[in-house]
């Protein structure tokens, strides 16, 4: 697909400070040029493309920081096709760019899915892959959840800077459990090297969490799922992401992971400045009913989750603007909410901000066309049309 200029024009356009209605955005090179408050470009180039928006939205492209598979491939099939597929489907849900998410798997599975990975190629009109979301296999094994129990391990920095060498240096956030690391040596090594820590699959307790965000922890990976909750006497890592104004928290919003009140008190408490949406998602998301893999266990999949044999979540089906209309529901939440918890807030997170996470003359043009449901109408990915409904 070749990349050519693009005019948006009668669009409401969500800026970071400010709403432009009836705006356009003209696109050139992969690139936001000039955005238009009121009236038409002048001088247009003769072989610009031009999509009238009908008073859709524009808003930032979604980047999801967690996703294991989707539309039939897995990261940890390790082959080119897999990212590929995920690449190619994933504008469907108005995703422009994400992270491979690897999941506890023998050394050799990882090592295969990492250099896979380094080799990966991104295409114009598809998802921009953005790098690696190692989680596991330093986890907690009584927080293991789908995590693959018998491939979990103690933190080993040699081994993590192999991992981080074999991708290419494309390792953006680990999930690990903060308590195999209580002197921090593990988590400052990778903090200092830029790497995002996340907490997850641990038994970790609130005073544990403190001592891990003085360590360089800030984040917690979907926040409730496989972690110590809020008790009256201990508030846990839930707790943590509450009070700890350090840390960001992922959610998946599909209503089985949190349920929709629990998903209101976490707005409630942490508002959408420290919140990132994302999906978990595994190989079945966007195909009928049934039996599937994750981390080489057998997974059941019906019309609205994804469980192991003994009934444990195995990821999600969840579709990113579906994760986005159920948070559009909560008390409180708007458009400019949703920008921050799906763009911006993983923007910022995965250091990208400079280039991706909000709508600005100089970043990538990853623009979605939404109407007031956040249904997805077009989907453009570094300035080209990835998808239209």
């Amino acid at each position: 697909m070749q990349n050519t200029s693009l005019y948006l024009k009668n669009v409401t356009i969500y800026l970071e400070k400010k709403i432009v209605p009836d705006g356009g955005i003209y696109i050139e090179n992969g690139q936001i040029k000039r955005i238009v408050e009121g009236g038409e470009l002048p001088d247009l180039p003769a072989d610009v493309q031009i999509i009238d928006g009908k008073h859709l939205n524009a808003i930032p492209g979604f980047i999801d920081g967690h996703i294991h598979g989707a539309y039939g491939a897995d990261v940890m099939d390790a082959t080119a096709e897999a990212l590929d597929t995920m690449a190619a489907n994933l504008p469907s849900e108005g995703t422009t760019s994400f992270l491979a998410t690897t999941i506890t798997q023998s050394p050799e599975n990882i090592d295969a899915a990492l250099e896979n990975i380094s080799r990966f190629e991104n295409k114009l009109g598809q998802t921009e892959l953005l790098g690696v979301h190692l989680e596991g296999p330093f986890v907690e094994k009584s927080k293991a959840g789908a995590q693959p129990e018998k491939y979990i391990i103690e933190p080993d920095i040699e081994k993590f800077l192999r991992w981080q060498e074999l991708s290419g240096g494309k390792i953006k956030t680990i999930t690990m459990a903060p308590e195999h690391d209580n002197d921090g040596s593990f988590i400052g090594k990778l903090a200092e090297s830029g790497v995002n820590v996340s907490a997850g699959h641990t038994a970790t307790d609130f005073a544990g969490m403190k001592q891990a965000v003085g360590h360089g922890v800030q984040q917690v990976t979907h926040l409730c799922n496989a972690m110590s909750g809020i008790h009256h006497r201990d508030i846990g890592v839930v707790g943590a992401a509450f009070q700890l104004e350090a840390l960001r928290g992922e959610v998946i919003a599909d209503g089985i992971h949190i349920a929709p009140e629990m998903l209101q008190l976490i707005f409630n408490n942490m508002g959408s400045e420290r919140l990132i949406l994302i999906t978990d998602a595994m190989r079945a998301k966007g195909l009928p009913a049934g039996d599937y893999e994750l981390g080489g266990q057998p997974v059941i999949v019906n019309e609205d989750r994804a469980v192991l044999k003994d009934g444990t979540l195995a990821g999600s089906i969840l579709k990113m603007h579906e994760g986005a209309q159920q948070l559009l529901k909560l008390d409180g939440v708007d458009f400019e909410d949703i920008i921050k918890m799906a763009s911006i807030n993983p923007a910022k997170q995965l250091n990208v901000y400079d280039k991706k996470g909000s709508i600005q003359v100089g970043k990538d043009a990853d623009i979605l066309l939404v109407d007031n449901q956040l249904n997805i109408k077009h989907t453009i990915c570094r300035g080209a049309i990835a998808y239209s409904s």
